[in-house]
């Protein structure tokens, strides 16, 4: 055997070349959304909380007007952005799968604790993991209609509100729309919590910013981008 030639088992081990690169993984309007939709749900939440009475810093009619021109807000900004998420393929990276959604699940519980290294590798075509994928798509898909359908016959009671039984459903209503509520604050709670968890404390809140985020990528990708979109690398 030469030199220049390897055993079928050292070929075996062989992993192929990665090379650590910038790249925007985040585009202008996906920050946008995503801060746009935070700073909603912020005020959702304080004006939601006061219009139920658990807390009293602004006068009733006023929470309630916020609250309602933030609530159709955001339902803009969501239908919108579902429409801008399918019409760009962005779409793909929220598609939930159980491929390696035990072991992040692990990490996060368990191996981050002890130092471990995250079991998700980011990739061009899959840029959330698992457990994000998850938690998004059940975000888009439970918790977001929830809150529509429950904060829309909320708002507009008095216009079906009249005949016998309405009120154990307007009960109803207000109990579904107080359910989601607490669901959505309990993933901002989560998120906060795993923004925190990057390679610094602000890891990820600057890749928000910026759009850029470190990222380990084959040659094949590397080549890829430099090739079609040398803009998203650095």
């Amino acid at each position: 055997m030469t030199d220049n030639q390897s055993s079928p088992a050292a070929r075996k081990n062989d992993k192929p070349a990665t090379f650590h690169r910038k790249v925007k993984n985040y585009s202008r309007y996906e920050r946008f959304w995503h801060w746009s939709q935070a700073i909603l749900i912020f005020i959702l939440a304080f004006s939601g909380f006061t219009v139920h009475g658990t807390i009293r810093f602004i006068p009733f009619k006023s929470a309630v007007m916020i609250h309602d021109i933030a609530a159709f807000a955001l339902i803009f900004l969501w239908l919108f952005t579902a429409f801008w998420t399918f019409t760009t393929g962005q779409w793909r990276h929220f598609v939930p799968t159980n491929k390696g959604l035990w072991a992040v699940i692990m990490h996060y519980l368990v191996g981050m604790m002890s130092g471990q290294p995250h079991p998700y590798k980011r990739t061009l075509s899959r840029k959330q993991n698992p457990l994000q994928s998850f938690a998004y798509f059940s975000i888009m898909t439970v918790v977001g209609p929830l809150l529509w359908l429950s904060g829309l016959a909320y708002m507009f009671y008095s216009f079906w509100a009249g005949n016998s039984g309405n009120h154990d459903i307007f009960s109803l209503v207000v109990l579904l729309h107080l359910i989601g509520a607490f669901l959505m604050v309990a993933f901002v709670i989560g998120h906060i919590y795993m923004v925190t968890t990057g390679k610094t404390l602000i890891h990820y809140t600057k890749a928000m910013i910026t759009g850029f985020e470190d990222m380990e990528l084959t040659e094949a990708e590397v080549t890829y981008l430099e090739t079609h979109e040398p803009d998203r690398i650095k």
